[in-house]
């Protein structure tokens, strides 16, 4: 399937159907992120163009489809320990204040987790910074989302092979936190079972999500309109705790977005304080 096989109203749809259902905002230009992102998924399908499968999801024919597709289009680009200041920030200042605090559990959302990286990388944190502090931070709960299902269960797996592995992670790290089986990685354990996966779109009510310390909400509102982004963030500072802290991606800016929060700088790096 080449970019010449979108006719302009197909595209047009297509970038409709997509901001409906998970708020996805692709640009004018993207036709070439459409096909090759979708060619492979249209040939398992057996659908020959874009209109029949604007067609088909319109239908509903075809279990799974509709599903499969905002999967193709999301991006699950990841790997671990990703800019590194996040992490630093959360050992170095917010675990030591939460902990002050006597806050227990400590609850922190990985929202568009893709494949666990980022809520497995927090856990690791966890564990660093209790066998640094033992006893002041008791119990930590990371719940990880996103809006694939096939991505969330290789998230719950928690398997990795050696190029996923390599990406971001020391080779201590690694020798400490995972156990090799012939070719793959699995995660150990203690640092599983701090975290529970779900599919969640964030376009979603946030209602049965609980309240949170932390929000890790990073490179994910650039794909999304500014009314989206907006309301994202309003939701945010709603299941968030007094005082409560938000990660976004190191290009994102709440700017003109949300006065719910106050940025804290960190040097490197800052994160949003809940007002």
């Amino acid at each position: 399937m080449s970019s010449t096989a979108i006719q302009p109203q197909d595209y047009e749809d297509f970038r409709l159907f997509l901001e409906k259902s998970c708020g996805l905002v692709l640009g004018d230009n993207k036709h070439y992120l459409v096909t090759s992102r979708l060619s492979r998924l249209m040939g398992e399908f057996s659908v020959g163009s874009v209109s029949e499968l604007l067609r088909l999801l319109k239908t509903g024919s075809r279990p799974g489809l509709r599903e499969r597709v905002i999967e193709a289009m999301t991006t699950n680009e990841t790997y671990w320990f990703r800019d590194v200041f996040p992490f630093d920030i959360l050992k170095d200042t917010i675990f030591p204040e939460l902990g002050k605090k006597g806050v227990n559990p400590v609850k922190i959302w990985s929202a568009a987790c893709s494949s666990g990286q980022e809520a497995y990388s927090i856990s690791m944190i966890v564990s660093e910074f209790q066998q640094a502090r033992p006893g002041v931070l008791k119990n930590v709960q990371i719940v990880g989302t996103d809006i694939s299902t096939a991505i969330v269960r290789d998230a719950r797996e928690a398997t990795y092979d050696s190029l996923s592995v390599g990406r971001g992670l020391s080779q201590e790290r690694r020798d400490r936190f995972f156990v090799q089986q012939d070719n793959r990685w699995q995660l150990r354990p203690e640092i599983r079972a701090r975290a529970s996966f779900r599919e969640f779109n964030l376009l979603d009510s946030y209602t049965l999500l609980g309240k949170f310390d932390v929000v890790f909400c990073r490179n994910v509102l650039i794909y999304f309109s500014a009314e989206s982004k907006r309301d994202i963030l309003k939701r945010i500072a709603q299941i968030l705790n007094p005082g409560g802290y938000l990660f976004l991606g190191a290009s994102e800016s709440m700017a003109n977005y949300s006065d719910a929060f106050e940025m804290v700088r960190c040097n490197p790096g800052v994160v949003y304080r809940k007002r």
